[in-house]
C-alpha cells in the first residue's frame, strides 16, 4: 500500500513537473466571429477550425489562414477518421458529417429513431472506427427541438448504426479517450463537471463518475500521459489521471476547444471566442486519428 501511494504522488508530481503552465500564449490569428473544434491534419501540417457564426471552416497553414470550406453547415467540433477524413458536427444542419477524398459530404448522422438530433456539438474517432459525439441543444431554437433530452452516440465502424449511449446530461459538450481508450471522459457544461466512463467491449458505456469540476466545461483533449485539458472559463484546466488540478493555461480571450499539433504534438492550440492562441507544452497530445 505504502509503495503503490508513494507511486502515485511521484507520478503526480512528475505530472505538474513536466507542464509549465507559466508558457507564453501565442496569438496566431484574430477577427473571426466565434472559433470552435481544431484538429491538426497530420498529413498536410494544418490546423482546421470552425467559425460557427461565419458559418466555413478555417484552414492554418504557416501562420496563414484560409477558407478551407465555406457553407460548413455551421460545423462545431472537427476531428479525423483512420481514413483521414474529416468528420464534423454541424450545428445549423443538425448532422454529423464526414468529408470524403473527393470533397463531397456523406451524412453519417442526423436523426435518432426517427427524429432530429438536436445540435451536434463535438466528436472522437476511436481505433476502431466507431465515432463518438455529443447532441446539446445550443445550435437550435427551443420550438424546433425534436428530443426531449441532450444524448451522447455512438456510431458504428461501419457508418451504419446510430446508439444513444447517455441520456442524462443536461448540456453534454466536449469529449475524449483515455490514451488506452478504456475510458471516454465527456463534460456537462450545465453541471460544471467531467464525467468518466468506461468503454465495453462492444462500445457502450458504463461505471459514470465524476471526474472533475470545471466551470463552464467546453472542448477537451489528452496528452499521452494521461493529462486531460478542458476548455474552461477560466481558461484551459488541466487535470491528472486522478483528476487532481495541476494548473491552467491562461489566454486573452476565454477557450472553446483545444487540440493538439505540429510535428511534435506539443503545441497546444486554443480557439477563444475571435482568436487562435498556441502553447507549447513538453508532455506530446495523442494523435488524431
Amino acid at each position: 500500500m505504502k509503495t503503490t501511494l508513494l507511486y502515485t504522488c511521484l507520478m503526480t508530481a512528475n505530472a505538474a513537473l513536466a507542464l509549465d503552465f507559466t508558457a507564453p500564449v501565442e496569438k496566431l490569428g484574430g477577427d473571426f466571429k466565434f472559433t470552435e473544434g481544431p484538429v491538426w491534419v497530420a498529413a498536410k501540417s494544418e490546423l482546421l477550425f470552425s467559425d460557427i457564426p461565419a458559418n466555413r471552416i478555417v484552414r492554418c497553414k504557416d501562420g496563414k489562414f484560409t477558407t478551407f470550406r465555406e457553407s460548413s453547415g455551421n460545423s462545431n467540433g472537427l476531428t479525423l477518421d483512420k481514413q483521414g477524413r474529416l468528420i464534423a458536427c454541424e450545428h445549423g444542419t443538425r448532422r454529423v458529417t464526414r468529408t470524403e477524398a473527393d470533397g463531397t459530404l456523406t451524412v453519417l448522422a442526423e436523426r435518432y429513431e426517427g427524429k432530429r438530433l438536436n445540435s451536434p456539438n463535438d466528436v472522437v474517432v476511436r481505433r476502431d472506427g466507431a465515432i463518438y459525439f455529443t447532441d446539446p441543444p445550443y445550435g437550435v431554437k427551443k420550438e424546433e427541438r425534436e428530443m426531449d433530452f441532450q444524448g451522447v452516440y455512438r456510431i458504428s465502424p461501419d457508418g451504419k448504426a446510430l446508439a444513444l449511449l447517455i441520456k442524462d446530461f443536461v448540456k453534454p459538450n466536449g469529449l475524449a479517450f483515455t490514451p488506452d481508450e478504456k475510458v471516454l471522459y465527456v463534460n456537462d457544461t450545465e453541471r460544471g463537471h467531467i464525467r468518466a466512463f468506461d468503454i465495453a467491449p462492444d462500445g457502450t458505456l458504463a461505471n459514470s463518475r465524476v471526474f472533475a469540476r470545471t466551470p463552464g466545461a467546453d472542448g477537451m483533449k489528452v496528452d499521452t500521459e494521461g493529462n486531460v485539458f478542458c476548455t474552461s472559463a477560466t481558461g484551459v484546466m488541466v487535470f491528472d489521471r486522478s483528476g487532481k488540478h495541476l494548473g491552467t493555461f491562461s489566454s486573452a480571450e476565454q477557450p472553446a476547444n483545444c487540440a493538439f499539433g505540429d510535428a511534435d504534438w506539443k503545441s497546444l492550440y486554443m480557439t477563444c471566442r475571435t482568436g487562435l492562441y498556441r502553447v507549447r507544452v513538453s508532455v506530446p497530445g495523442t494523435k488524431v486519428p
